[in-house]
């Protein structure tokens, strides 16, 4: 199932929509508020869901990483990344967060198949710099409860 999405998620990274996002999120890099903002509405979507399947779990789980590397990104602690790897994620999340998207979330379940497909797909295309941070995270004395 979770191949599914991330062939549904590498499509969607090819949509015009997507594409404007890729565009907006190059910008936010450069302002650490509005930054701040998305990655805070991003991590409450993410935390709100109340679907169970282990597939969205994974997804969830590596997106909060994701945000945390980010914030982690801002604040100087940590600066191994590549900025398009950053940017890609940040484009996935002004997606999860934008109530226009392909399938809207206000659609019960098909709503948010889109938004998962997207974060599947960019796990599987980054896990590589998400690894790295999660290393990087485990063996320093960065302290990442409580900053959302």
């Amino acid at each position: 199932m979770l191949n599914d999405w991330i062939k549904k998620g590498a499509t969607i990274s090819q949509n015009p929509i997507f594409n404007k996002f890729t565009g907006k999120a190059g910008g936010l890099l450069g302002k650490p508020f509005k930054l701040g903002l998305l990655l805070t509405t991003a991590y409450g979507k993410l935390v709100d869901v109340d679907n169970k399947e282990s597939g969205f779990e994974q997804v969830k789980g590596f997106m909060q990483t994701f945000i945390r590397l980010v914030r982690a990104y801002i604040s100087g602690d940590y600066r191994d990344v590549s900025k398009k790897s950053i940017g890609l994620g940040i484009a996935v999340l002004l997606y999860l967060v934008s109530p226009l998207d392909l399938i809207p979330d206000f659609i019960p379940a098909l709503g948010l198949l889109d938004d998962i497909s997207l974060m599947a797909w960019f796990i599987d295309a980054f896990m590589k710099e998400l690894t790295k941070f999660k290393e990087w995270e485990a063996h320093t004395s960065f302290d990442h409860i409580g900053r959302f």
